[in-house]
């Protein structure tokens, strides 16, 4: 039996942070952790299919095998050293107040009289429901059950995701003018500046300007070139310096963030096609995220069909490229021989998953949709010569279970910042029309 007097907590896990994180069980230190037995019910049907969550549910099943046995229902069994105890709790009566409440008989209510059950059973511990659905939180709530997020893959400092390119005003002339002149200057030539690993910057003299990007190897601040990629110009200062990382060797993890309209995809499919010699081949995936609660069987025709309308803003990307040339140039060509080649390959992120990743350009769009562990599964994929790049407005997360501060995108930007092989751009102004840009920034 779990002890009525220990003063550790004792954790009541939902479904949805399971198939947020697997490992989730190992997370919260030597408290206890009772899992409902409706969870089991509903990680059952998610076992089968070929999306991320599906693979989430079928390690959490190997992870339990690994510790299952009689105790795991009988007083909990232990976890490991230094950690508490797992037990799974079969269903529990609705109290009066829970039934005056709440009168439907669905999985989230059973998991509600687990926690009530729970913490009337141990009135000197604190019992917590671990919930990724605020409403359930809510619920428990209002019953004086005490409910939080899962918060160990949450990022702490929002800073990061707001990141702008910082402009230096009133910049010294004679070091920009060495940007010019040899291209670099060193870090120490600026007084009281600590840049991260590929951070970006506007240099603004009394005569010239200058955008300039540090390389931590050499502790130097090189300049950045405007330069174009596969037809497409940039706009902007933060589109240039994309472009800029993008076309570098050296950088081989990208994160564009930024609103709709900013050009991330955009630029990113560019700056692929345009070093297509360098790579084997280039992969566009996105996560497939049913709105309004419509799973993708909801639509019709075979898999191809159901999946086509949530591939087209690849497509449409794609197709900007392509009507920057005139239809029989080489240029236009090649993309379409590298799309029959399938050399050239735009499929949902799911299908990505167990194949070779060596020596490719891999686009990852609406990554805010993705959780840390799938974005760790992604990129732990990488083999030699891959250069990966993830792109997302941290802003528009279709995922119920996922928010700022949970979501992978905004994960690795604050996981991998200052790391040598990794850069992230946040582009702020819209380009892809004036009537796109307004409904941005006003709606």
């Amino acid at each position: 039996m779990l002890s009525k007097t220990k003063k550790s907590k004792i954790f009541i896990l939902d479904t949805n942070v399971i198939l947020h994180d697997h490992t989730c069980i190992y997370q919260f230190q030597d408290n206890d952790i009772i899992l409902p037995i409706t969870v089991l019910e509903e990680l059952d049907k998610f076992k089968r299919g070929n999306d991320l969550i599906n693979f989430q549910a079928r390690e959490f099943t190997r992870v339990l095998d690994e510790i299952v046995g009689d105790d795991i229902f009988n007083g909990g069994k232990s976890l490991g050293v230094g950690k508490g105890r797992i037990r799974i709790e079969t269903g529990k009566p609705f109290s009066d107040d829970l039934k005056a409440s709440f009168r439907e008989d669905i999985p989230d209510h059973r998991i509600l009289a687990i926690a009530d059950f729970t913490a009337k059973l141990y009135p000197r511990r604190k019992t917590v429901l671990i919930s990724k659905d605020i409403n359930l939180r809510m619920k428990a709530k209002s019953l004086g059950i005490q409910a939080e997020d899962y918060k160990t893959d949450q990022i702490t400092d929002e800073n990061v995701l707001d990141k702008t390119i910082t402009t230096f005003d009133n910049f010294e002339d004679p070091l920009i003018d060495q940007l010019y002149q040899q291209g670099s200057f060193a870090k120490n030539d600026v007084k009281d500046f600590a840049p991260d690993a590929n951070e970006c910057y506007i240099f603004r003299g009394n005569q010239s300007s200058a955008l300039a990007r540090y390389d931590s190897k050499s502790e130097r601040i090189y300049r950045v070139e405007k330069k174009s990629a596969y037809g497409i110009k940039p706009r902007n200062a933060e589109q240039t310096f994309s472009l800029n990382m993008l076309m570098d060797p050296e950088v081989k993890l990208i994160a564009l963030t930024g609103k709709a309209g900013t050009g991330k995809t955009l630029l990113a499919l560019a700056a692929a096609i345009e070093q297509h010699r360098q790579y084997e081949q280039i992969l566009l995936a996105r996560p497939i995220v049913a709105l309004s609660n419509r799973d993708i069987g909801y639509l019709p025709g075979d898999a191809n069909e159901k999946i086509n309308p949530y591939m087209q803003p690849l497509f449409d990307n794609l197709a900007v490229i392509k009507h920057t040339f005139n239809p029989r140039s080489n240029e236009y060509q090649l993309i379409e021989e590298m799309v029959k080649d399938e050399k050239l390959n735009i499929t949902p992120l799911a299908y990505i998953r167990g194949r070779s990743l060596s020596n490719a350009f891999f686009i990852i769009d609406e990554a805010q949709n993705l959780t840390p562990h799938e974005i760790k599964t992604i990129i732990t994929r990488a083999g030699e010569g891959t250069k990966m790049v993830f792109t997302g407005d941290l802003w528009q997360i279709d995922s119920p279970y996922l928010d700022m501060k949970s979501n992978g995108l905004a994960y690795m930007v604050d996981r991998m910042r200052n790391q040598e092989l990794f850069a992230h751009i946040n582009l702020v102004k819209g380009e892809r029309s004036y009537l796109a840009e307004l409904a941005s920034n006003l709606l």
